[in-house]
C-alpha cells in the first residue's frame, strides 16, 4: 500500500430530526454521518457502490469505533473528514467530526469494511484488485491535479 492517503470532506448541517430528547445529535446519527463521507470518498475513487457490485463484491462493515467528544447541537454545521487509511486487505477509514464555526474537533471514528463476493458470500482477504487499481488511479489524479 502507498503511504499517501485519500481524503475528502462533506459538510453537514445538524437537523431537528437528527436529536435524541437531550437536544443533542442522536450518537446513531453519527453513523449516517460517517456513511456520508464514505460515500463522497467512494465517488472520489470511482468505486461507489453500484460499482462495487458490478464488480461482483459487496462491502459490509466489520467494524466500527466512534469516540464522541463534543455533542452536536441543533442547525450546527459540521465537517466529517475521511481518509482511506488502508486498503490491501481491507477498507480502513478513518474520521474526524469539526465544528465548522470553531475549528474543533467534536468526534473521532473508524470503521472496517471488508470485501465479500457476492455469487459465494465468500469474505475475501485480500482487496479485489480492481478497488486497488481504482484507489491508485485516484490517487495519481490527486498528484497530477
Amino acid at each position: 500500500m502507498s503511504e499517501k492517503i485519500l481524503k475528502t470532506s462533506v459538510d453537514i448541517q445538524v437537523q431537528f430530526y437528527d436529536l435524541d430528547p437531550m437536544d443533542v445529535v442522536w450518537h446513531g446519527n453519527y453513523v449516517k454521518y460517517m456513511e456520508t463521507a464514505r460515500c463522497a470518498l467512494l465517488s472520489k475513487i470511482q468505486y461507489d457502490y453500484t460499482e462495487m457490485v458490478k464488480a461482483g463484491y459487496a462491502w459490509p462493515v466489520v467494524e466500527m469505533n466512534l469516540k464522541y467528544i463534543r455533542p452536536l447541537r441543533f442547525m450546527q454545521m459540521v465537517r466529517v473528514e475521511v481518509s482511506l487509511v488502508e486498503y490491501d486487505v481491507c477498507m480502513k477509514l478513518k474520521y474526524r467530526f469539526i465544528d465548522v464555526e470553531t475549528g474543533k474537533v467534536v468526534t473521532k471514528a473508524e470503521s472496517t469494511q471488508m470485501a465479500v463476493k457476492i455469487s459465494t458470500r465468500e469474505s475475501q482477504f485480500a482487496t479485489p484488485p480492481d478497488f486497488v487499481a481504482k484507489v491508485k488511479a485516484a490517487l495519481e489524479r490527486e498528484e497530477n491535479a
